[in-house]
């Protein structure tokens, strides 16, 4: 039997949210039954510039709505234009109204 790794389940999570939302490393961490491996999805964030395909790793923040990330895209501006382009205002690197649009994982 072929299990995932932890990488593609974070990738498979990653792909589900919504355009113009956002999720947590956290909130996905948790969605997975793993709720204290946020570093992790981090981490899997991270690794995914490199996967076969396209993973929205622009839509992952930290439980705060900062744009912690924002280092692995390359370009340190490159993350908040992502977001920018899908409707969510960025000040500051954070997320603003993050409540609004937080998107929590579900199994529905």
């Amino acid at each position: 039997m072929n299990e995932q790794s932890f990488f593609e389940k974070v990738y498979e999570v990653a792909r589900l949210i919504p355009h113009g939302r956002v999720t947590s490393y956290g909130a996905i961490a948790e969605y997975l039954g793993t709720r204290g491996s946020a570093r992790m999805v981090g981490w899997a964030m991270n690794a995914s510039f490199s996967a076969k395909e396209n993973i929205p790793a622009h839509r992952v923040v930290n439980r705060m709505g900062r744009l912690t990330g924002k280092h692995h895209f390359g370009d340190p501006g490159l993350m908040q234009q992502l977001l920018e382009s899908e409707g969510i205002r960025v000040e500051d690197d954070q997320v603003v109204d993050f409540q609004k649009v937080f998107w929590k994982p579900t199994g529905d």
